[in-house]
């Protein structure tokens, strides 16, 4: 089945459905990628579409990003967000206000208090993000020599530890992030289909590496769209180009599943 198909079949399957969730990846899928990690704001006319889909109440809608929530909320720029998994499913913000961070071992925690201290002392506080539950490092905007030399550096600090199971050094779209073992995106995507009742037609959309832990979670469950302008090698069964592609895509989600919530005659 062709991807266009794969689309289609799913769309008309969604207006049918009972229950609906979208759940999203929000850096280089809902907004763009800036060397300017305080500046990523959402491609043009995704905030608005969201907004319309969480006023409506047709669908459970959920950011799973490997930001930490409080990082995220000032790009969101929504007076009533909704659910957020933060840093890559260890955080949890419910549309009640409700925050839960699941606790890190002592190994973790030491470990990532000497990676930032590490970072300072190379002087790359500015390009270090400080997560409850994690560190990055990113070189997004440098030269490759300057790249070549971050990810050198800080490989060699992490392979000179004595060897952890707690703590993995991975490699993302514009950095290098320890990370701790245990909870990922497809965890998060996990929790929220047990969540989901029988019948409920689910969508995650994202971009890179570290979504594919929620691509092949979703398999045979919902689908699985990457949102990236280059195709690449992925577990995803959809691809959109942004922006235009994806906002076409929630706006469809939108008027579809509102469509079917109003009934035939227009009335609720």
């Amino acid at each position: 089945m062709s991807i266009s198909d794969l689309r289609i079949r799913f769309i008309a399957q969604l207006e049918k459905a009972p229950h609906r969730v979208l759940l999203l990846d929000y850096d280089g899928t809902l907004a763009p990628f800036r060397p300017a990690r305080d500046r990523a704001f959402p491609y043009e006319g995704v905030r608005e579409i969201l907004r319309n889909i969480l006023d409506a109440r047709h669908t459970r809608l959920v950011i799973i990003s490997g930001r930490a929530i409080k990082d995220l909320l000032p790009l969101l720029g929504m007076n009533r967000p909704p659910e957020i998994w933060g840093s890559h499913g260890w955080e949890r913000l419910l549309p009640d206000g409700t925050y839960q961070q699941a606790p890190l071992s002592q190994e973790a925690t030491l470990l990532l208090n000497q990676a930032a201290a590490f970072l300072r002392n190379q002087g790359w506080d500015s390009d270090s993000e400080i997560k409850p539950a994690g560190i990055a490092l990113h070189w997004r905007g440098y030269n490759d020599a300057e790249i070549d030399n971050r990810r050198r550096h800080f490989s060699a600090w992490w392979e000179s530890r004595p060897p952890s199971d707690e703590i993995s050094l991975l490699e993302f779209d514009g950095g290098l992030e320890l990370r701790p073992a245990g909870k990922d995106k497809g965890d998060a995507v996990r929790a929220i289909l047990a969540e989901s009742p029988a019948g409920t037609k689910v969508a995650f959309l994202g971009d890179d590496a570290t979504d594919e832990d929620a691509f092949k979670a979703i398999a045979g469950r919902g689908l699985p769209v990457l949102v990236r302008p280059q195709f690449r090698e992925t577990a995803a069964e959809v691809w959109l180009k942004p922006p235009e592609e994806l906002v076409h895509f929630l706006a469809q989600w939108h008027t579809i599943s509102l469509n079917s919530q109003m009934g035939p005659l227009g009335n609720r």
